[in-house]
């Protein structure tokens, strides 16, 4: 098989917090792509692994660039990485995938849990040739208890974790997110746990660091559960269950999407002295002496009655003329945006939020900006997604010194 390689140099020039750490990924899909894409905007070495048939299956997620047919999915969460293809499955692919973790400081993987220790790449077996290697590992349930390996995508954790039971109408049914909510969740939590097992390497209690590597066990569903803060307490000492209850909150009013004359706004005015200046602006002053809107715990307990003062306020102006207008009284107030709004918002541009790269492939394109933002060491976008095995040569070859003719003979055999 041949690679899908141009002739163009491939090296990036890396730059950011993380230059100098090296990083195998074997992960696919969203969480382990997202983790990693995130190592490499702050200027890690990232390797992604992809198997040589099949590549990694976001490669197959729409929307596609008309012109070249390449998923933008891709090129979003594949940037700033370096891409080879290996079969782990063969023994030969086992070899190249142990040079890999030789060199590296951290490895992330995403595969069902025993699929690694079935291609003797355990983190055992990955100790033996690099013993400081941290080892990200990342599923749906976790490397342990009953579901461990039982197939775990982001819908099933945005079910079992309690998202989708709060999320939506209480008149309706559960609401799944519109994005891979579970999967971005746990790979912000990969990146954090990385971080950690790193800096008790290099540094720990005593300055000095363990200089050992360990296994950091990311799963979907638990990185979503822990984004409920008091849930468990109020079950526990209470038995309450939090309930679906739309766009309000329970602990804040007013609190809600509003529809104005041409669009939406959001709305929140939880805070004493905001809502008192809101209450003013919609000309309804005398709110602040209804002993249901008298405090923040009681306008949350009646904040159907209260919306019922301010949504024909909202309902004849126009979004800007609302967000203008409550704004000038302290009201936390903002448009909802899509993306072509994005697009033309003065906060974004301000805040680089949207950078533009030249890619071999889209030519000149937009893509999200580097977050968060480090004022001394900030990351940068260097490439979008590779093609596939685009690196073998410069990994392979170049750095683990294998010659043409084994690397020919591996393509012949379809292991690269």
């Amino acid at each position: 098989m041949t690679d899908e390689t141009s002739d163009r140099p491939s090296s990036r020039s890396r730059q950011g917090p993380l230059d100098g750490l090296r990083v195998v990924d074997f992960s696919g899909m969203v969480a382990g792509g997202f983790a990693t894409m995130t190592l490499a905007d702050f200027g890690a070495d990232v390797v992604a692994v992809e198997h040589p048939e099949t590549g990694d299956p976001i490669r197959d997620w729409g929307p596609f660039d008309p012109d070249s047919g390449t998923s933008l999915w891709w090129k979003s969460l594949a940037r700033g990485k370096r891409c080879v293809t290996c079969d782990l499955s063969t023994a030969e692919g086992h070899a190249l995938a142990l040079d890999l973790v030789e060199t590296a400081d951290v490895v992330v993987e995403n595969f069902r849990p025993g699929t690694m220790e079935r291609w003797d790449l355990s983190y055992e077996d990955l100790r033996e040739v690099n013993p400081e290697v941290v080892m990200v590992r990342i599923s749906g349930y976790g490397q342990t208890g009953p579901r461990a390996e039982q197939p775990g995508f982001g819908t099933v954790a945005e079910a079992i974790s309690g998202f989708a039971h709060v999320n939506g109408f209480p008149d309706r049914e559960p609401l799944l997110p519109p994005i891979p909510l579970a999967d971005m969740a746990a790979g912000h939590y990969a990146v954090q746990a990385a971080m950690f097992a790193l800096f008790e390497r290099e540094i720990g209690p005593d300055g000095d660091g363990s200089g050992e590597g360990q296994v950091v066990d990311v799963s979907l569903y638990e990185s979503l559960f822990r984004m409920f803060p008091g849930d468990v307490e109020a079950y526990d000492r209470l038995g309450q269950v939090r309930k679906r209850r739309g766009n309000h909150h329970s602990n804040a009013a007013p609190r809600n999407v509003y529809e104005a004359a041409d669009g939406y706004v959001a709305l929140s005015a939880s805070a004493q002295s905001i809502f008192e200046n809101l209450a003013e602006t919609i000309g309804h002053p005398e709110l602040l002496d209804d002993e249901r809107f008298a405090t923040n715990d009681a306008r949350a307990e009646h904040a159907d009655e209260l919306d019922t003062y301010i949504a024909p306020y909202i309902a004849e102006r126009t979004v800007e003329e609302t967000v203008e207008e409550l704004g000038a009284g302290d009201t936390v107030v903002a448009p909802v945006y899509d993306v072509s709004d994005v697009f033309s918002d003065e906060q974004y541009a301000a805040r680089e939020n949207l950078v533009e790269v030249d890619d071999e492939d889209l030519g000149r394109i937009t893509t999200p900006g580097v977050v968060p933002r480090l004022t001394r060491t900030p990351g940068a976008v260097d490439h979008l997604g590779p093609r596939r095995g685009q690196h073998n040569d410069e990994v392979y070859g170049r750095e683990l010194g294998m010659d043409e003719e084994t690397l020919a003979a591996l393509r012949e055999q379809d292991v690269i």
